[in-house]
């Protein structure tokens, strides 16, 4: 049996992702909307929410417990029936270290 096509990419990652169960902003032109991130790696992330077809960036915010906020550009890579799958635009020093922070105790 071959496997599905969604069953594949966690195999192909370089980054492991942790559950992370977030609620980020997704800032819009002329709006914030709230909604869950799934899981959280180094590279991106699985929001569980359905941007418009037309977009294939989004900006976000997402505020890291006891630490402090990322804002970041991310490219849209995937899109599944439960939402989009996001890799991360440049972070800088300061926030790559905080999402560092939040994912290490965390990694099986």
């Amino acid at each position: 049996m071959i496997p599905s096509p969604s069953a594949r990419p966690a195999a192909d990652r370089f980054h492991p992702r942790v559950e992370a169960n977030l609620m980020v902003k997704v800032l819009l032109p002329g709006r914030v909307v709230g909604a869950k991130a799934r899981d959280l790696s180094m590279a991106g992330l699985f929001l569980q929410a359905h941007p418009a077809d037309t977009l294939r960036e989004l900006t976000l915010s997402i505020p890291l417990p006891d630490d402090r906020e990322i804002t970041t550009t991310c490219s849209i890579r995937r899109r599944t029936a439960h939402g989009v799958a996001l890799e991360f635009g440049t972070l800088d020093w300061d926030d790559f270290l905080a999402l560092a922070r939040f994912l290490h105790p965390r990694l099986p």
